[in-house]
């Protein structure tokens, strides 16, 4: 009998004390970075896209990977190229959290548009007020020691 699977996560990070150390000019660079890293532990990467201080990405996740493995190796592994590419000289780490909110694959796309549009959407609302209702909307309880 085969297994099935379809884990769809949108994940949001962001750096450490949210400073806006990922310029927009070289975001395609680090997104790039992170698709290879991504397809190298059989996963999909569906979209990403970000702003100055944070990420977001729609991503399944291979059974085989512990979503926490998954996050620090990303984590881990941009951490190191981007402290030695001179197109992010201010960048000095993560946040040690994240956000990992699972999706239906009927929501696939509103989510895709939802990445998509992060440029736009941060126009009108601060990383913090967006963060905070995408945790409302899954009924995550925040911790406001480590909120942003």
């Amino acid at each position: 009998m085969s297994s099935y699977r379809q884990i769809l996560y949108h994940i949001v990070f962001r750096t450490k004390g949210s400073a806006r150390t990922l310029p927009l000019a070289h975001s395609d660079e680090l997104y790039k970075y992170i698709w290879g890293i991504v397809r190298e532990k059989g996963c999909v990467l569906y979209r990403i896209n970000g702003m100055e201080e944070h990420i977001h990405m729609l991503t399944d996740l291979n059974p085989s990977i512990a979503l926490a493995d998954y996050l620090r190796d990303i984590k881990t592994s941009t951490s190191l190229w981007l402290k030695t590419n001179p197109h992010f000289p201010d960048f000095d780490g993560w946040a040690a959290g994240y956000a990992a909110l699972t999706y239906a694959w009927g929501d696939k796309d509103t989510v895709i548009d939802y990445i998509k549009n992060q440029r736009e959407h941060h126009k009108t609302t601060a990383f913090a007020d967006e963060y905070r209702k995408l945790l409302h909307q899954h009924g995550v309880a925040i911790d406001e020691r480590y909120f942003p």
